[in-house]
């Protein structure tokens, strides 16, 4: 028996790790983008977004309470449809985007430190690079101390909205919500944007074997994460335009700070900036801790080499794969392209989505007698209608895709199969080997 994670995550850690990334995800961006197709009406495409999101999140939920494992993704796709090279691709598309989004996300840290210490532009990715390096050591260190950080970033960025929504509250009714310039079609065309900023949820799942009483808290942890971050995006939509017509958040470059600059003067547009730093630092090492633990746990089930499924036996953390996934995304710093990472990001999110509800619905088919502590609600004939919603929503949203966004993801899930060959191929000789010697299978 190896080495096992040690379980230091409560519920209270679980859904501060989720709301952390979750907010780290976009709204200080996405919000601009989102107001020019939905106009005022920006906060009923947070609402719908959160909606979709929760049909997800409900899959995941039950999933995660009847696999409480690492590597989440993996083990729901290979329990479910049974295709070990199914569940490898998945696993091996989520560590891609794990490594393109923390060197990425570094790299826009990088950005807004260097801006605020007037350094020259070669200073990002050396920065960049020392912030992995740091959180990867961060990340060796325990996941009770990277909770701890995490939820220091992630009040950090609560506050930032909390700014916004506070300037807003007294303007309250001064706006028609309900102003739509481009009607249903836009207020839809901006939800499917608005979906973005709730994606990180799912990354609950992946510490399911370093949280207490997994089976209740990562289930709870994944809806109660959804629910406050659609709460807080819905006030700060309507705070937001409240303060700043709509058309001029729409052109902002960075729509947050224009509203708190407004309203309280240019030094709120430095505390955002500040607070910008916490955020970015906080998606980084989530994005550098659910890659190790996707890791980790393919190696020890055999789909990636042994010795990425080392831990630490005093820090109770998986060591080797921590390294490699803090040295190949500093890596990715020195090379990344920003639009490659997202448009990969994209893709494997949907893919992955598509598959969980997959899984989820297949599963209540297959084994409907099967214990489930977290159980979805609304069923026909035995079919699970919320992960057949969530499938078809995912098929929607998808189809939103362009040509570049479709070739850069299907390249990335095409470049594993020879790894998947070869790792199988090694497993097959080493089985070959023991049988000839005697060595116990």
């Amino acid at each position: 028996m190896g080495v096992s994670l040690k379980r230091e995550l409560g519920l209270l850690e679980c859904v501060a790790y989720g709301v952390g990334i979750i907010l780290g995800a976009g709204i200080y961006a996405l919000i601009a983008v989102a107001a020019d197709l939905a106009g005022a009406a920006l906060w009923a495409a947070f609402a719908i977004g959160a909606l979709v999101a929760m049909l997800t999140g409900l899959s995941y939920a039950e999933l995660s309470s009847m696999f409480p494992r690492a590597a989440a993704e993996y083990v729901y796709v290979r329990e479910a449809l049974g295709s070990e090279l199914l569940a490898f691709l998945v696993g091996w598309l989520i560590l891609a985007t794990g490594v393109t989004s923390a060197a990425t996300v570094a790299l826009g840290f990088a950005g807004y430190l260097r801006e605020m210490l007037g350094l020259a532009e070669w200073c990002n990715a050396p920065l960049a690079v020392l912030l992995i390096a740091l959180l990867s050591a961060l990340n060796y260190a325990g996941i009770k101390e990277s909770a701890k950080v995490n939820i220091a970033c992630t009040l950090a960025e609560v506050l930032g909205l909390l700014v916004v929504i506070l300037v807003g509250l007294p303007r309250l009714g001064t706006v028609n919500y309900l102003e739509a310039p481009r009607g249903l079609e836009g207020v839809l065309s901006a939800a499917s944007i608005a979906f973005f900023a709730y994606i990180g949820f799912e990354d609950i799942a992946n510490v399911a074997e370093e949280t207490r009483n997994p089976e209740r808290n990562v289930p709870a942890a994944i809806l109660l994460a959804v629910l406050i971050s659609a709460a807080i995006y819905v006030l700060v939509s309507l705070c937001s335009v409240s303060v700043v017509p709509w058309s001029e958040l729409a052109r902002s470059d960075a729509p947050l700070a224009l509203v708190a600059s407004r309203a309280l003067g240019r030094g709120a547009q430095l505390l955002l900036s500040v607070i910008a730093l916490f955020s970015t630092s906080n998606t980084v090492l989530v994005a550098l801790i659910v890659g190790s633990r996707m890791a980790w746990g393919m190696a020890r089930d055999g789909s990636l080499p042994r010795p990425l499924s080392l831990v630490d036996p005093r820090r109770g953390t998986p060591w080797v794969s921590i390294l490699c996934m803090g040295a190949f995304s500093a890596l990715f710093t020195l090379v990344g392209d920003i639009a490659v990472a997202a448009a990969l990001a994209s893709f494997g999110v949907f893919v992955t989505f598509l598959l969980v509800n997959l899984s989820a619905l297949l599963l209540r088919l297959k084994d409907p007698l099967r214990e489930r502590p977290f159980r979805m609600p609304l069923s026909v004939g035995g079919v699970s209608l919320i992960p057949l919603l969530g499938a078809l929503s995912c098929l929607m949203l998808a189809a939103q895709f362009d040509s570049f966004v479709i070739a850069v993801g299907l390249a990335t899930v095409v470049s594993g199969l020879p790894a998947y060959y070869a790792l199988a191929k090694s497993r097959y000789r080493s089985r070959r080997f023991a049988r000839r010697h005697g060595a116990p299978r």
